[in-house]
């Protein structure tokens, strides 16, 4: 549970003030999927000849709740009368409260391989057999319909609509599951509590009042204080409890934030607060997902559970608007807390007072007091630009930790990443890019251009759709591995599809900037410049699916460069990309 505090630690506050106690129901064990051990040898020998799905990083999130309890009353992934349910109404096919579709999301040509009544083998990414499905369930499901009703609204901006569409199978499997094991985790072994777990803790110390607090963000000032808040609100305990599966695209690291979490517990009272990690696989639901967490929270032992502004909420949709109302999501548990069987501390906007040098609720705040504030987009860019980052805001441990991950711009690896029509000079303009960022010198540049990995890294790969999704998140993949090590990578493909594009962003920006370079030459311009050839094939139909000619091109809606190359010499657009990236802090200049 939590770690030994230093002997040279602050000394914590005062420690919270105990009340008496409720019945302590919801701290008796709750039922797990699995197996034992020895039924687990034996199963596992036996899946072994099964034919297997080997699941995604969100697939193993919820498969290991789904065993270990956390997404009690569920028995294994929804099957479709349970799926309609919860989609439509919030609600299994029983009437039981739950607000989130958990499906096992197939390829259809996995899916062509069985059908219900059979069992399958769930594996980890490595090959290792986790559990067996029983499949009751095969079905195809409007996704379209799913994202409206759970997300509300089919807009790709939404990253779990995003993933809906863009990354999730097209086919749903349904059906109990049999846990083998836990999936392993080799990161902060000792922070990872199942609900049992927690509960028999919970059950030692005594504790019968707790309140959970749901973070994917690191803990500053305002954190502390509004936590602090909380605790004494609800008279009850405190459960630090963040979720460390899968957040939302661009959010600092897992092992960062876990670390800065640890830098402050010396700041918590001992002997009535914890720390443990949720290994959950977020939406960005707001409102359903709020309900969904106070679930979740309720089956590891929690009363209470703090319910922020916002709560889980994705950011802006394709209009520019938040998806959700700031208290959509504190009304809709409201209104069901009793269902939840949690009950909910709504989030106190906590602000410094510069007056009074502490914080306090903003609608505490007198007339005529100055406020001082950082927003989380300030917040990046004093980081990205090495500029002090003051105490009343963080603790110190905190930017340490947050400096250490994400250093100042000119420091980070990057990716140039250049789209356009075959012909438009995104390999004559990368290749000058390219000299022009080695002649500076300060990190090394590699230039992954759209021919060469055909060659070196495709060579079996065709022109479908499918083919150049993958040869794209290839080319993806190694720029975010020379990103993530510091470095320069230049790309050059065409990568004519923007939810593709979209991806590789996402997988990138995790580690450094991502930077795209729309060269936007007319089709007209570039079959002038064809010495291959290649339009006059296309045109004749000797060659299908052809950018531009028989395939579309997402023109990019937001690049951060646009070239037109019409009457351009290279030097001079290679130029404009060399002083978008000082505008941006990534080369001195």
């Amino acid at each position: 549970m939590a770690a030994s505090r230093s002997a040279t630690a602050p000394k914590p506050v005062e420690a919270f003030v105990k009340y008496p106690s409720p019945p302590a129901s919801n701290l008796a064990p709750i039922p797990e999927l699995y197996v034992s051990y020895d039924s687990a040898a034996k199963l596992k020998l036996e899946a072994a000849e099964l034919v297997s799905w080997d699941l995604t990083q969100r697939q193993v999130c919820d498969l290991e709740l789904l065993m270990n309890g956390g997404f009690f009353p569920l028995k294994g992934f929804l099957g479709e009368a349970d799926y309609d349910g919860v989609v439509n109404d919030m609600r299994l096919a029983d009437g039981t409260l739950w607000p989130m579709p958990i499906t096992l999301d197939v390829s259809e040509a996995f899916a062509a391989k069985v059908e219900p009544g059979q069992d399958i083998a769930l594996r980890d990414p490595e090959g290792v057999i986790l559990a067996i499905l029983s499949i009751t369930d095969k079905w195809t499901p409007n996704k379209s319909h799913e994202a409206e009703k759970v997300f509300g609204a089919d807009d790709i901006a939404h990253p779990a609509v995003n993933y809906l569409h863009h990354k999730a199978g097209p086919v749903y499997l349904g059906g109990p599951v049999t846990g083998i094991q836990a999936p392993v985790h080799y990161d902060f072994r000792a922070r990872r509590n199942t609900p049992n777990e927690l509960r028999a803790y919970f059950r030692k110390l005594g504790w019968r009042r707790i309140v959970a607090f749901q973070t994917r963000n690191p803990l500053h000032r305002a954190h502390q204080e509004l936590t602090f808040r909380a605790a004494r609100e609800a008279q009850a305990n405190l459960l630090i409890h963040p979720s460390v599966g899968m957040t939302k695209p661009g959010d600092i690291d897992h092992f960062t934030r876990v670390r800065c979490y640890e830098a402050v517990l010396d700041q918590y009272p001992t002997s009535t607060t914890t720390l443990s990690l949720l290994g959950l696989a977020m939406r960005m639901g707001g409102p359903r997902e709020a309900v969904w967490h106070g679930l979740i929270r309720r089956n590891h032992g929690c009363t209470h559970m703090i319910v922020g502004r916002d709560h889980a909420g994705p950011g802006k949709n394709s209009q520019g608007k938040d998806f959700y109302g700031p208290y959509d999501a504190q009304q809709l548990f409201g209104s069901l807390q009793g269902e939840i069987g949690v009950e909910m501390v709504d989030f106190k906007q906590m602000v410094y007072v510069q007056e009074k040098a502490q914080y306090e609720p903003r609608d505490e705040v007198e007339e005529g007091q100055t406020i001082l504030d950082i927003s989380g987009t300030e917040l990046r860019r004093r980081l990205r630009e090495g500029l002090e980052i003051p105490d009343w805001f963080s603790f110190p441990a905190v930017v340490q930790e947050l400096r250490r991950t994400s250093p100042p711009r000119s420091k980070q690896g990057f990716t140039v990443f250049f789209t356009g029509f075959s012909g438009s000079g995104k390999s004559t303009i990368a290749n000058a890019l390219m000299v022009k960022l080695m002649e500076m010198g300060g990190r090394p540049v590699t230039l992954l251009d759209g021919d060469l990995v055909r060659k070196h890294l495709s060579s079996e790969l065709g022109f479908s759709k499918e083919h150049r999704d993958i040869n794209i998140r290839r080319i993806g993949y190694v720029a975010s591995e020379i990103t993530k090590n510091g470095g320069v990578a230049i790309c050059a493909p065409i990568a004519p599809y923007a939810a593709t594009r979209r991806g590789v962003r996402e997988d990138i920006e995790a580690f450094g900037a991502f930077v795209e370079v729309h060269v936007a030459t007319t089709i007209e311009e570039c079959e002038k410049r064809d010495r291959k050839g290649l339009y006059k094939l296309a045109r004749e139909g000797k060659i299908k699916e052809f950018t531009g000619i028989s395939d579309p091109y997402d023109v990019p809606e937001n690049p951060e460069i646009r070239l037109d190359t019409e009457g351009m010499d290279v030097d001079y657009c290679a130029q404009q990309v060399i002083l978008k990236l000082e505008q941006m802090g990534l080369i001195a200049a």
